[in-house]
């Protein structure tokens, strides 16, 4: 990952973290189109500022609620901050900044800077911006099935724009990606100043080729269960044409230990807060962690034998659950990357794509290559992998998928815990346990429901549309239960 320049990341990071968790940036682009700050702006400004808002969202309160969906940690049974999660009952009152942060700060901006970007012909700015726009809108669209595209971010001309379908969106952006990759955007680097304000690859264009490459295997596999024949062809395309895919992560590593220019999930959950121990392991990961002899969990949690939480059992007492107490909390640095998409999920994911239509030829060692990715990320040579870890299954279909999926979720936690929450919805993987993780007949690493959640017996699938959204937009659509699956559920 290359280094920033402090300068601009500390004006960027600063705007991103959002000292009231909703507030709008400073770097505020949404305004008439008649304002002369648009007219002098310039795709190095609006850049920059839009991934410090993806990043600060995506890695922020939204790892946050990825993270105990996807159950690598629990709300404490000693605080509140985040029960409303943790059961499964979050409403449209809820994390409306997440929603409002992404569309008027992040997309606005990536919309101008490409804009402008393509008023100069400048393809460079072009593919960063559509790349990132594109991995927004996907987040978004993966939360909430429907969101303003076709005419949304048209600022003045249409403050109530229509709510596309999520095909209709991922289709959309998955064109205007080839679109940018069909331009000349190689032909000229980024001067020394312009590589500044790539925070994710400092200007090199070969790995922003194959950021969007990856990305476009991502959505084409999101689309399995809803468009497998698109699905297939997309992807069998992708490889046809030579696609290189990303080897590197994607994202932020560059925060500070300092106020505002931390890791937004650090600065949210353990600055900002009265008590830092909100979080606290939860045995649906830990379990599968030691069952495993994983040393991952030096990492997660500071110790190789965390004592867990049970997921979602907030309301224990310390009688009935007296390890509670003492129970471990998921370990945090200010200095923790956001990834978009890591090195590990790329292996894991051209695995998935080669056991789907080649036939399983290459993807042992794609799988190989993401696991051992995947303990890199943390500082861990290959030695420490557990041999069972890189023995790919020789078995089914169902089997090679189950242990590719489980690899990545045990690679998401933290760095970038939503994608862990919807893996699982688009997989199954890891399964549903048909027993609570007090049960002598538990399985470790298979997902509980919640001891408090409030919705059944059924687990959280999207998040409900924000009240911000239906009191400004008559075209917000009619609200549907948090348990329905969004459109690529399985």
């Amino acid at each position: 990952m290359k280094n920033n320049h402090i300068k601009y990341k500390t004006l960027i990071l600063s705007a991103l973290v959002l000292l009231n968790f909703g507030c709008k940036k400073t770097l505020d682009i949404n305004v008439s189109p008649n304002n002369p700050l648009i007219e002098t702006t310039t795709p190095e400004v609006l850049f920059p500022s839009a991934v410090g808002s993806t990043a600060g969202r995506v890695g922020g309160e939204l790892t946050i609620i990825g993270g105990i969906w996807a159950q690598y940690y629990t709300q404490a049974n000693a605080s509140n901050q985040y029960k409303t999660i943790d059961a499964y009952a979050l409403t449209r009152n809820d994390f409306n900044g997440n929603y409002n942060e992404l569309f008027s700060g992040a997309l606005a901006d990536y919309q101008l800077a490409i804009k402008l970007a393509v008023a100069r012909s400048d393809w460079r700015y072009n593919l960063m911006a559509t790349v990132m726009k594109a991995y927004t809108y996907q987040v978004l669209v993966d939360l909430y099935d429907k969101v303003p595209y076709t005419e949304a971010l048209k600022g003045l001309d249409n403050l109530q724009p229509k709510f596309d379908d999520g095909y209709t969106v991922y289709v959309g952006l998955l064109a205007e990606i080839d679109a940018a990759l069909a331009k000349d955007y190689t032909s000229v680097e980024l001067n020394k100043d312009q590589k500044k304000t790539d925070f994710l690859f400092g200007g090199d264009m070969d790995l922003w080729t194959k950021f969007a490459n990856t990305l476009k295997l991502k959505m084409y596999l999101r689309m399995i269960n809803a468009k497998p024949a698109e699905a297939q062809a997309g992807i069998t395309k992708l490889y046809t044409d030579g696609a290189n895919f990303l080897t590197t992560n994607a994202g932020i590593a560059t925060f500070e230990d300092a106020p505002n220019n931390s890791n937004p999930f650090y600065e949210y959950n353990v600055r900002r807060l009265n008590t830092t121990t909100n979080l606290r392991a939860s045995k649906t990961f830990t379990s599968w962690l030691a069952v495993n002899g994983d040393p991952r969990a030096k990492y997660y949690f500071g110790t190789l034998t965390p004592v867990p939480m049970n997921q979602g059992d907030y309301t224990a007492t310390a009688v009935e659950q007296p390890t509670y107490a003492g129970a471990t909390v998921f370990a945090q640095s200010a200095k923790d990357p956001v990834w978009f998409i890591s090195a590990a999920e790329s292996y894991l994911m051209q695995a998935e794509a080669l056991e789907r239509y080649y036939g399983g030829a290459g993807a042992a060692a794609m799988y190989k290559e993401g696991v051992i990715a995947a303990f890199a990320q943390v500082g861990l040579n290959v030695d420490k992998i557990p041999v069972p870890y890189l023995n790919y299954s020789a078995g089914t279909f169902e089997q090679k998928l189950e242990q590719i999926i489980v690899q990545k979720w045990a690679s998401f936690a933290g760095s970038h815990s939503l994608e862990g929450f919807f893996e699982q919805e688009r997989t199954g993987y890891p399964k549903i346990s048909a027993v609570y993780s007090t049960d002598d007949n538990y399985i470790p690493g298979q997902w509980v429901y919640s001891k408090n959640g409030v919705t059944s017996g059924l687990f959280p699938k999207r998040l409900v549309f924000p009240a911000s959204s239906r009191d400004r937009n008559s075209n917000t659509p009619a609200e549907v239960p948090i348990t329905t699956k969004v459109w690529w559920g399985k």
